[in-house]
């Protein structure tokens, strides 16, 4: 009555379910070696976290590979949630501090994409997919109703200031173009 075992999921990728911490392992490690999150955070306010990602994210190779991963069709809620994420474990902010910085990291890689040309931009995964964002079908033309058959020309989406605050906003609208025109121009 031999019975032949099972190859069970974790065989099948090669790895041992139980070589892995202990529940609680990592509240056991040395207070004299603490991890970056572990310590008091670098920014504790949103203004200068906000400062030091437009610095980071804006020098001239991040702000390279950020332009083609954006033009790559990568969604803006994705590069927000690494480069965040990034900022958090390297000890630069709180998680809470972290979340309050969600939505003037998206507006700022909105302006980004925008001084870059890059219109079709995906904002979050799942936006083609999105049932509010879908029209439906029509079969009724639409009527024009000026008569001057004009270009209408497509407004640039322009950062709140109260997202991003007075002193980053000023330096959003006077320096990005030029490092985007820098970088556009070296490629």
């Amino acid at each position: 009555m031999a019975e032949k075992i099972k190859e069970n999921q974790f065989d099948a990728v090669g790895v041992n379910p139980f070589n892995a911490p202990v529940p609680g392992e990592s509240l056991t490690s040395s207070p004299d070696m603490p991890r970056a999150w572990e310590r008091p955070p670098q920014y504790t306010s949103q203004d200068n976290a906000m400062e030091a990602i437009y610095m980071e994210i804006t020098s001239e190779d991040s702000l390279r590979k950020l332009i083609n991963i954006i033009n790559d069709g990568v969604a803006l809620d994705e590069i927000a949630q690494v480069i965040l994420y990034k900022g958090y474990t390297e000890g630069k902010f709180s998680p809470d501090l972290m979340l309050l910085l969600i939505e003037p990291t998206i507006y700022l890689l909105i302006a980004i994409a925008d001084y870059a040309d890059i219109s079709d931009y995906t904002l979050y995964n799942e936006e083609v997919d999105d049932p509010d964002t879908e029209i439906p079908e029509d079969t009724i033309t639409p009527v024009m109703m000026d008569d001057d058959e004009e270009e209408v020309k497509e407004e640039k989406r322009k950062p709140k200031k109260d997202s991003l605050g007075e002193s980053l906003l000023s330096r959003v609208e006077s320096e990005l173009p030029a490092k985007v025109a820098d970088i556009k121009e070296k490629e």
